[in-house]
């Protein structure tokens, strides 16, 4: 009684205090209850009484705030103390970062006419077709607003019923509900020589023929988990667009894009099909991981990438979900093939990219992990620390890749990372400094360095508040500094100097 006494008498900013960390941090009520079951089911707190708490209307346990002390990783003194926290580090509402674009000024410049005219000259010159532009266009968007479609996300779960474990049986069932008809054909893989003189296999594993035929290639029987993903594009197709004008082919390796371009210039046809496209694809992705059951999963696991053979899921479906579910938003994902190859890319925390995804480069920076994994015989996952400038202030990234073979046999290396200094200074520390002194011993050591114990111990707090297993397994390996071009590396001495 006397301690319940005590804790009241010094909890004058306690529930403030918890609910600026819940929200730096980006958790629901939600999911810190969750978390604070994993580390103690009996001392957790319920959401509602999380939420009164936060309110001040109740006074947590000694226990109970033992265990949120754990969660938040700071001692049990600084709920207690007299400082109120700082209001100044807490997220604005919506904003979550993301890719920035630069001002279009002066403003007559960039009007809709003279955009619509400039446009298709400027990509007749640089050789971007339209519908690599319409990719660009959609990338944008998707970075913009983070991966956030509420839309996509709500027709997915009602034809899905939020099932985690939908096998191939459960997606041909929902299939012909939508009055698809499905078909078998066979078809091997064939060979392609890329613009850049890069061989590559190509295969396509399905498309559909109006009215309502979808022709699966029988080679996906032997990959239950691209069949999933086919099935789900082609539902997706058929309950957001009504089976309409729908010209969707789905392919492994070759070229980026399902079908060649029709002309050199944006085309309304060209925009429309390839929004469509990723329209399917993303409610493919949510049909297969539902949000809510994903997260929780993802949560209770660390975030690992091999979640994805306990859902019979492709590992690109598993990180490209990772990157919408995380109550963390600053992710980024790339798909890459040798020799410099990205098939597809997502910046929800702005990273440059380390080359182009409409051509390839000579000179890319080798020590990207992308790159380091294409050169491991491994095909287990596994973990870097990165340091790149960003408008001439550093960053640290951490990221998980994994090399995986598609099913025409080429093999490609998938990347899903985050931006950490948000989450460093979600901790109330210094993210500049503390960075900036990391980058110092790298540069010192030649471009890599192991981090030192007081700056590990502050990073293994942000991992474990990031609840994220392979930051804190990073923490143990090298951090290395990067760049987006070898021709401007920060190394010393450089890695392309003569």
């Amino acid at each position: 009684m006397k301690k319940e006494q005590s804790l009241m008498r010094k909890s004058h900013f306690l529930g403030t205090k918890i609910r600026n960390l819940r929200k730096r941090n980006h958790l629901t009520l939600e999911d810190l209850s969750a978390r604070c079951i994993r580390v103690d089911a009996q001392s957790a707190p319920s959401v509602s009484y999380l939420s009164m708490i936060e309110r001040g209307k109740r006074t947590p346990s000694e226990s109970m705030l033992e265990n949120l002390s754990e969660v938040f990783q700071k001692p049990v003194s600084w709920f207690l103390d007299n400082e109120p926290e700082a209001t100044n580090i807490i997220p604005a509402k919506g904003n979550h970062g993301g890719i920035s674009g630069m001002a279009l000024e002066p403003n007559f410049l960039f009007s809709n006419d003279i955009l619509q005219i400039a446009i298709p000259e400027m990509l007749s010159q640089t050789g971007i077709s339209g519908r690599q532009f319409a990719h660009l266009l959609i990338r944008a968007h998707q970075e913009h607003h983070q991966n956030h479609f509420p839309d996509l996300e709500r027709a997915a779960e009602e034809v899905g019923n939020k099932n985690l474990y939908l096998n191939s049986e459960d997606l041909m069932t929902i299939a012909r509900s939508h009055a698809l008809e499905l078909h078998w054909f066979d078809e091997s893989s064939s060979t392609q020589l890329s613009e850049e003189g890069e061989v590559t296999k190509h295969l396509t594993t399905s498309y559909f023929c109006a009215p309502n035929k979808v022709y699966l290639n029988r080679v996906l029987k032997s990959r239950e988990s691209r069949l999933k993903y086919d099935l789900a594009v082609h539902i997706g197709h058929a309950v957001l667009h009504n089976q309409e004008g729908l010209q969707c082919r789905l392919t492994v390796g070759g070229t980026r894009d399902n079908a060649p371009p029709t002309n050199d210039t944006p085309n309304a046809q060209d925009i429309l099909n390839a929004w469509r496209d990723f329209e399917a694809s993303f409610f493919a992705g949510a049909l297969l991981c539902p949000k809510a059951p994903f997260r929780q999963l993802l949560d209770s696991h660390g975030y690992e990438v091999n979640i994805h053979e306990q859902l019979n899921i492709s590992a690109s479906v598993a990180m490209r979900r990772m990157t919408v579910v995380s109550p963390y938003p600053h992710w980024h994902y790339f798909d890459a093939y040798q020799p410099g190859k990205l098939k597809a890319v997502y910046r929800g925390n702005g990273i440059p990219l380390p080359w182009g995804n409409m051509r390839t480069v000579q000179d890319p920076c080798q020590h990207w992990a992308v790159f380091r994994k294409f050169a491991e015989l491994s095909q287990q996952s596994s973990t870097q620390l990165s340091i790149l400038l960003v408008d001439g202030k550093p960053r640290l990234y951490c990221c998980e890749s994994v090399q995986v073979k598609d099913l025409a046999g080429n093999s490609h290396v998938l990347c899903a990372g985050l931006d950490l200094n948000p989450a460093i200074t979600a901790q109330g520390m210094d993210a500049e400094a503390v960075v900036a002194e990391l980058q110092a011993l790298c540069i010192k050591h030649g471009g890599a360095s192991v981090i030192p114990h007081s700056l590990k111990q502050q990073l293994l707090s942000v991992a474990r508040i990031l609840n994220i297993g392979w930051i804190e397994r990073g923490l143990s390996s090298e951090v290395r500094v990067i760049c987006t071009r070898g021709n401007a590396c920060p190394r010393q001495p450089g890695c392309y100097e003569a």
